[in-house]
Formats: structure tokens, sequence, C-alpha cells
């Protein structure tokens, strides 16, 4: 989904190699929000530090319990009880910093640039100072600073996602035509496994000049939502050599063919 996105939109340099080392308690996260909804085009806002609302309480619990999250103060959501529900932040490659806690009805989510840790009894560092240069950039340009851009999605005007809403998203040209040639050779790969060699060619696939339609944009129901929306698609795997072997060795007619074939002659 990254390296998808990160064909269209601008992002601060370092992206891609970060998600060479992206860790499994982040790739968690990213998938949650696929699974409630988070489309590609959204994906960039995620990255850049937009504030997300998730209409699932239970994700909270879930990533408090993932390795490497500590609790940590915030300004977020300041009528969540925070002695019950603490907001907790995990640090990553990709996600740099992670913020996430309780909100009355789900769970919201934030990417930082630079992680803070204010508190009592505890001085100052340097990722508080830089943290402290990004709120005065929040100030100045109204958009929360993530790990690789700005996002106009703040906890006023944030970004909402719930497995039970379908909004459309149109997507841009550079990942709509990535997706089309995805589509194209999954289906020319479909066409020489599903049938015979003689037969494929017989039966083409219909013509359809936009497959990224078949996405979810200009469908009903759950159109638009998640990754391809609602659409079925597959990836054919290599065959299996064994299998293979298997089909292509000639069978050879058991023995009691032989003795029948003999009394037969006889």
């Amino acid at each position: 989904m990254i390296e998808i996105t990160a064909r269209a939109g601008a992002y601060r340099k370092g992206l891609l190699a970060a998600v060479g080392r992206l860790s499994a308690e982040e790739a968690a996260v990213l998938a949650d929000l696929e699974r409630n909804g988070l489309q590609v085009p959204q994906l960039h806002d995620v990255l850049c530090g937009g504030h997300v609302l998730v209409d699932d309480p239970a994700l909270y619990e879930e990533w408090r319990s993932a390795r490497g999250s500590r609790e940590r103060l915030s300004s977020h959501h300041r009528d969540v009880d925070k002695s019950l529900y603490p907001d907790i932040g995990m640090r990553g490659q990709v996600v740099r910093e992670k913020l996430h806690g309780r909100t009355a009805q789900g769970t919201w989510v934030q990417l930082e640039k630079t992680p803070a840790a204010f508190g009592e009894r505890k001085l100052p560092t340097l990722n508080d100072l830089r943290h402290l240069a990004d709120y005065v950039v929040y100030r100045v340009t109204r958009s929360n600073v993530g790990p690789w851009g700005l996002s106009r999605m703040t906890e006023r005007r944030p970004m909402y996602l719930s497995p039970a809403l379908a909004v459309p998203t149109s997507l841009t040209p550079p990942v709509a035509r990535s997706l089309t040639r995805a589509l194209r050779r999954i289906e020319e790969d479909d066409d020489a496994t599903a049938v015979s060699q003689d037969l494929a060619p017989r039966f083409p696939p219909p013509d359809r000049l936009d497959l990224t339609g078949e996405l979810g944009r200009a469908l009903t129901g759950r159109a638009g939502r998640g990754l391809f929306g609602n659409s079925e698609v597959w990836v054919t795997e290599t065959p299996s050599r064994i299998a293979a072997s298997i089909l292509r060795a000639r069978p050879e007619p058991p023995p009691e063919a032989d003795e029948w074939l003999e009394r037969g002659a006889a």
C-alpha cells in the first residue's frame, strides 16, 4: 500500500527505504486501518500526520498491548478519562511516533514526526524541543506535522473510518494507471491458466477501458471501502513442482490388469 501511494503525492525523502524496515507492530496498525475502510489515497494523510478516528474501541486495547507501546502524555481528546484510558505511543521506522488513544465511541490515532516525553520530574530533551518546533509549524500552517509530510486532517477536521460506511474516493491518475496494469497482468495470467492454451484465445475477456472501475469506486454497497473496495482479486501462485511431476508422470497399469489381459488372451 505504501509503495503504491508513494508513486503519487509528495513525501519527505526516505519513505521507501523505511518501508524495508517496517516492523510487524507498524504493519498491524496500517492493516487495522485498511480493515476499517482506509483507502490507498487516504494513506497519504495518515503518513503525513492526519488525525484519524476509527469507529472501533477494541483497537485501543489491541494497539496498547503491542510490543514497544508505552503510556504518553498528549493534548488530544481531553474529554476522555486519561487515568482510565491513557494515551499510548509507539516508535517505528515508518510511523516514527504512533500516538493513539480512546474516544467516547472508538479509537483515535495520529503519526508524529517527533516523539515528545513531557511529564513531571523530567527535564526536556532534544526531541521535546523538536516537538515544540513541530507545534509552531502546526500553528502557522494549521496542518499536522507527520513523519512524511503535512496534513490538513487535524483533530478539529479528522479523517473518519468506519467499516459500516461507504465513502467512494477517486483515484489519482498515477495510482489508477498502476492498478490497471496490475489487473491486466492478473487477467492475462488467469486466461492462460484457467483453460487450455487452445481455448483461451477463442474466448477473450471483455474489453474494458477502465479496469479501476471494478475496484469498488463505481459499485454499490461497500463501494470504495478498503484497498480494493468490494472487488474480488486473486493472484495466481506458481504451481507446485511436486504436483506438476505427478501430473506429467505416465501412469503404470496395475498388476491385476496384466493378469486379466493374460487370461483373456488364453
